[in-house]
C-alpha cells in the first residue's frame, strides 16, 4: 500500500489536532476540545458487520468510529468568529448498550491559545445546531469562575432551530437553555454573519441544522456540522446517522451536499471526521470519497 494511502487511514482512526487552510485573507481552523467514540453498526444503523469488515480503515483498535470535538475558528484581520463550542469539560467511560464509546472534552480553550487567540476576542459563537457536543463552552462557566468563557460574544442560532429547540430527543437542557438565552440572536437562511460567512439552514440532523458557507480567495469552504458524521458517508449518503432528528431529510440533503462539495474550488469542514476535518469530494469508477486537505 503507497504511504499516502497508510497516512490517510491513521488519520481515519485519530482524533484530529488543529489544522488551518487560508481563504484568501481569511484563516480558518479547527479548534480541538476531544474527541467520541461511535460503535458503527449504532451510529448508522443501515451498515452492516460486512461492511465494516471490508472498510477497518474507518474503526480504531477497539472498532470503534472516531469522532473528533471542537470548533472552527474563522479570522479575517481581527476579528474572530467560532463555529460550534465543542463538549466542554467532559470524561465518560464506554459503557455497554450505549451507541456511544468513550467521550473526552475540555482542550478547546487550550486549543484556541495554542492558535493565539483568548475567548474574549470571540465576537460570536454561531451554532450549527443544538446538541451538547456542540455547545459545550457557550453554556460552561470559565474555569473557576461562574460567567461564560466568551465574554464579548453573542450566540448565533438559526430561527427554527432555536424556536423548536425541546422538541428532539437530543435537545438542550433547562440549563443550558437558562445560559445561552441571554445570548442568543437568531439568524435567517442565506444571511451573512461575518465576512464571508452566510448562513445555509438544512434542517434534517435536528429542526434547524445548519451549515456554514464561507468564501474568500475564490474557494468555498462548506462547514457541514452533523450533515455527515463519518467520511464513509460521503459514498453512501442514503446512510443516516442514529442521532438524526428527520433521518429522511438528512438523506436528501446529504445527497444535494455531496454533489456540492464535488464542485470545482470547493472544500469541505466535517467536525467529527477524525484527523480528515477538512477535504474535497473526488469521483471515481467506486463513487465518491473524501480526500483529506495535506494541512
Amino acid at each position: 500500500m503507497a504511504k499516502s494511502a497508510v497516512d490517510q487511514d491513521e488519520r481515519l482512526r485519530r482524533p484530529a489536532g488543529i489544522r488551518a487552510v487560508w481563504l484568501g485573507n481569511t484563516r480558518v481552523s479547527f479548534v480541538p476540545d476531544g474527541a467520541i467514540q461511535g460503535r458503527p453498526r449504532s451510529w448508522l444503523p443501515d451498515t452492516t458487520d460486512e461492511i465494516w469488515a471490508a472498510h477497518p480503515q474507518y474503526l480504531d483498535d477497539s472498532g470503534h468510529l472516531v469522532a473528533s470535538i471542537g470548533g472552527l475558528l474563522v479570522e479575517n484581520g481581527d476579528r474572530a468568529l467560532l463555529i460550534d463550542a465543542g463538549w466542554g469539560p467532559v470524561s465518560l467511560p464506554a459503557e455497554p448498550g450505549n451507541p456511544n464509546g468513550a467521550v473526552c472534552g475540555g482542550a478547546l480553550l487550550d486549543s484556541l491559545a495554542e492558535l493565539g487567540r483568548r475567548p474574549e476576542e470571540i465576537e460570536a459563537v454561531a451554532f450549527t445546531h443544538l446538541h451538547i457536543d456542540h455547545l459545550g463552552w457557550a453554556w460552561h462557566p470559565a474555569p473557576g469562575g461562574d460567567q461564560p468563557v466568551f465574554t464579548q460574544a453573542e450566540y448565533l442560532v438559526a430561527e427554527p432551530e432555536w424556536a423548536q429547540r425541546d422538541l428532539f430527543a437530543q435537545g438542550i437542557t433547562e440549563e443550558e437553555a437558562a445560559a445561552l438565552t441571554p445570548r442568543v440572536r437568531t439568524v435567517m437562511d442565506g444571511q451573512e454573519v461575518f465576512p464571508g460567512v452566510r448562513v445555509q439552514i438544512t434542517g434534517g440532523h435536528t429542526a434547524g441544522h445548519t451549515q456554514y458557507v464561507i468564501t474568500g480567495g475564490g474557494t468555498r469552504l462548506i462547514a457541514f456540522g452533523d450533515a455527515l458524521h463519518s467520511p464513509i458517508q460521503v459514498d453512501h449518503p442514503e446512510w443516516s446517522c442514529l442521532y438524526d432528528h428527520d433521518p429522511a431529510q438528512s438523506a436528501e440533503h446529504r445527497h444535494h451536499l455531496v454533489a456540492e462539495l464535488e464542485e470545482p474550488d470547493t472544500i469541505g469542514f466535517g467536525i467529527h471526521f477524525a484527523d480528515a476535518v477538512f477535504g474535497q469530494v473526488r469521483r471515481d469508477g467506486a463513487g465518491s470519497a473524501w480526500r483529506p486537505l495535506d494541512v
